[in-house]
């Protein structure tokens, strides 16, 4: 990947623009991650979640890859500490009867472990909590991995409300540079929250963004650009996210999309096709 196709945080940590997803992969975990890391893939998306994620293959991958001219420092690894709302009650990776603050601890060791490595370049909450005050908790604890050095920046996910995600940044002391979304019709493309996002300079990655979006896919909007520019809808539709500076997060198992993926960048969409994007997805 080209520097231009890097977005640099509000922690002054370089991300990629486009994000290979781990979940649900199961036993071909470690074979798609080394094969999207050879594709090209820099930044790499995970949880400790053995529910949907096979957190050690994503390591394995990874450490396939690692030689004298791919380091572990250009890659970009993210994980997440999943509540225990989110858990399969037969696959807790930590102590489900523990404190909060060592539940994260302890599903922050677990994922160093399965990863192979002593840091990861962002931590996210996997959900927000219902309960303020425990959820301060949790951010507390991974404040504390962020303190540590243990994680380079920290982020939340699957957040549908401003006021949710306004409180937290108002109450961290680190305030999350990243927010994981997934992205779709039903809540109005999250355009109060991608605002905030904005504003505050975190980043917006997007999820399940082409599953969720047959509508936008098939629409002309999508389509003429993509005949004109000889590409796939997909690649319309994440050439639109990317030049708006969101980071969408592609799970593909076929090595030809993962390709197709990363030749986004080859081409830029024009201010008219951007804002009939724009126009349809208000629709």
């Amino acid at each position: 990947m080209a520097h231009s196709d890097f977005l640099v945080s509000s922690q002054g940590l370089r991300s990629p623009r486009i994000i290979y997803g781990t979940a649900w992969k199961k036993t071909r975990t470690q074979e798609l991650v080394r094969e999207a890391i050879q594709c090209g893939f820099r930044g790499i998306d995970t949880a400790c979640q053995p529910k949907h994620y096979q957190e050690a293959g994503v390591g394995a991958g990874v450490a396939a890859c690692l030689n004298d001219k791919l380091r572990r420092s250009d890659l970009y690894l993210q994980t997440k500490f999943t509540p225990l709302s989110g858990q399969d009650p037969a696959q807790i990776p930590y102590d489900p009867a523990a404190p909060l603050a060592q539940q994260v601890a302890q599903s922050f060791r677990a994922s160093t472990l399965n990863l192979q490595t002593d840091y990861v370049d962002c931590l996210i909450l996997h959900s927000a909590l219902p309960d303020r005050r425990q959820m301060m908790q949790v951010w507390g604890a991974m404040e504390q991995i962020f303190h540590a050095g243990g994680a380079r920046q920290l982020g939340i996910s699957n957040c549908y409300s401003v006021a949710v995600l306004q409180t937290l940044w108002q109450a961290a002391d680190v305030k999350p540079a990243v927010l994981q979304n997934r992205f779709y019709a039903d809540t109005g493309y999250d355009r109060q929250i991608r605002e905030f996002c904005r504003q505050h300079g975190i980043i917006y990655q997007s999820f399940w963004t082409l599953t969720a979006n047959p509508r936008l896919l098939a629409h002309a909007a999508v389509t003429g650009p993509a005949g004109k520019y000889a590409r796939t809808p997909a690649q319309i539709l994440f050439r639109y996210l990317t030049q708006g500076d969101i980071v969408p997060l592609t799970g593909t198992t076929s090595a030809t999309h993962m390709r197709e993926d990363l030749e986004i960048f080859d081409f830029e969409l024009t201010a008219d096709e951007l804002a009939a994007v724009s126009e349809l997805m208000r629709r």
